[in-house]
């Protein structure tokens, strides 16, 4: 299964630093990490980047607001997305930041000049609808009554001269590789949605602003006049983190991997499956090979907003219920691709229902009864010889194991909950199994027992093996109390993994 020499590369979106992370966030982030997980599970070397957007007129605006240094101001949001890693139990390895002069700075400038020389920027004026809260222009239909749907405020209206990326240029070849699966979008909806706003028509977009009015960003190589707007200072850290402008040979190293694959949410599905290709196309770079799409996640059936007041914070969950239990809950609850909503009832109907009922009490039944006649030595059948139910319950996993591997890689359709109820089946069969086998009746069968018990723990190091990825620490936790080492078993029994929760 192992894939040694294969090279993976991931990446979530970078977190704009206008406020703490919130649990949408944390959806992308773990999302990811089960991804990257998984691709280090089957022997591949894999690169996982995340990290924070921390330009824009909004950024200064707010430092300005709180009295703060500019840089100062992001250093602190900057490091609360970066807890992150601790908060979720994140296994990241890099984390890349836009104001890092040195780090990220020059590979967008490095970007910039490619496009510059290939002839694909232009300087133009323009008068447009400018949104503060969007760092972006917008158009009348993306407003109600004048008004921002987002922000509830009116757009500026701004009229300068921009620099302007031909992106016009390159809708038809776009097109056609996300049609031929050069560029994959996932999941099907979110790819016939961006192709649907590429035969439209893709237009030129403003790539910079004046210095005058944005100072805090990138400038633009050889006009000081002038900033780099978003996109080529945001999309380009997945290839500054690593190396681009700085380090080719790394650059070459992981932009080269057999899969470069980003994770976003849906609302930035434009700018990473229309512009960001654009730009790689004109600059000569390669594309990524995929793109995973994931939805939002309202509050007990509401979109989440600080005016109303139901802005989730992830540390606050994990503080009160752990971190696997709030990893499962977005893995599992919420459907993947899709938007899914947050409720404590769910959420606790979640944890006592499949976490202490379901892996948690399956794994106490066992190591109780199985402490006692630890340690054991027991082969688990490599080759279906049908002649017992210890064979029969192979087979069904197997099978149950072949859909999570198709649900994992992509192969039925990247789907976190249903790889997670794959899982699920293999504890409802070893609780079916030990309610059918009673080991806690046989007294004077020392060898069933050792059987029983056997079968049962090598159903759990399974379910322990297809948890990594998603409940890394619970992963843990079970295989110290049920250790298999070739054919020996020992099983110490520890505490609960999942204490059921009074509700």
């Amino acid at each position: 299964m192992a894939e040694d020499n294969k090279k993976f590369y991931i990446t979530t979106a970078i977190d704009y630093v206008n406020g703490k992370p919130h649990i949408g966030h944390a959806l992308e982030k773990v999302q990811a990490d089960v991804i990257a997980r998984f691709h280090r599970q089957k022997g591949e070397h894999v690169f996982f980047l995340t990290g924070t957007d921390e330009h824009g007129a909004k950024i200064a605006r707010a430092a300005e607001a709180a009295g703060e240094d500019t840089q100062a101001y992001v250093d602190e949001y900057a490091a609360h997305f970066k807890s992150l890693r601790r908060t979720l139990n994140l296994s990241w390895d890099d984390f890349i930041r836009t104001s890092d002069r040195e780090r990220h700075w020059p590979g967008a400038q490095k970007l910039w000049q490619r496009l510059h020389d290939a002839g694909k920027l232009y300087k133009k004026k323009y008068k447009g609808l400018y949104c503060v809260g969007h760092e972006a222009f917008v158009t009348e239909k993306d407003l109600v009554a004048g008004i921002c749907r987002d922000h509830a405020k009116a757009p500026e209206v701004v009229e300068e001269e921009n620099y302007f990326f031909k992106l016009s240029d390159y809708g038809e070849e776009i097109g056609k590789k996300i049609e031929s699966g050069e560029l994959s979008i996932m999941p099907e909806s979110r790819k016939n949605e961006i192709l649907s706003l590429i035969r439209s028509g893709l237009e030129d977009v403003s790539f910079s602003r004046p210095a005058k009015d944005l100072s805090w960003g990138v400038p633009v190589p050889n006009d000081p006049e002038h900033t780099m707007y978003v996109w080529c200072d945001a999309l380009t850290n997945y290839i500054s983190a690593i190396g681009y402008g700085r380090d080719e040979d790394l650059f070459a190293q992981w932009w080269g991997s057999e899969e470069v694959v980003h994770v976003i949410g849906k609302d930035i599905l434009r700018f990473h499956a229309a512009i960001w290709p654009g730009m790689l196309l004109a600059a000569g770079i390669a594309l990524p090979k995929k793109i995973i799409v994931h939805g939002f996640i309202t509050v007990e059936g509401e979109k989440m907003s600080k005016t109303v007041g139901n802005v989730l914070d992830p540390v606050e969950l994990v503080e009160k219920y752990g971190i696997d239990p709030v990893r499962y809950y977005l893995l599992r609850e919420i459907p993947s691709g899709e938007d899914g909503d947050f409720s404590i009832k769910k959420f606790e109907e979640r944890y006592n229902g499949d976490l202490a009922n379901g892996i948690g009490n399956l794994v106490a039944r066992v190591s109780t009864i199985g402490e006692k006649i630890s340690p054991l030595s027991f082969v688990w059948p490599e080759v279906l010889a049908p002649a017992n139910d210890i064979d029969d319950i192979k087979k069904e996993v197997d099978f149950i194991k072949l859909q999570y591997e198709g649900y994992m890689s992509g192969g039925n359709g990247l789907r976190f909950d249903q790889a997670l109820m794959e899982v699920w089946k293999i504890i409802s069969l070893g609780d079916r199994y030990i309610n059918e086998t009673k080991p806690w009746s046989i007294k004077d069968d020392p060898e069933r027992l050792k059987e029983i018990i056997s079968t049962a723990s090598h159903l759990i190091a399974i379910v322990a093996d297809l948890l990594l990825p998603f409940l890394p620490e619970t992963a843990v936790k079970i295989k110290e109390q049920i250790s298999i080492e070739g054919d020996n078993i020992k099983i110490k029994r520890g505490n609960a993994l999942f204490p059921r929760l009074l509700i």
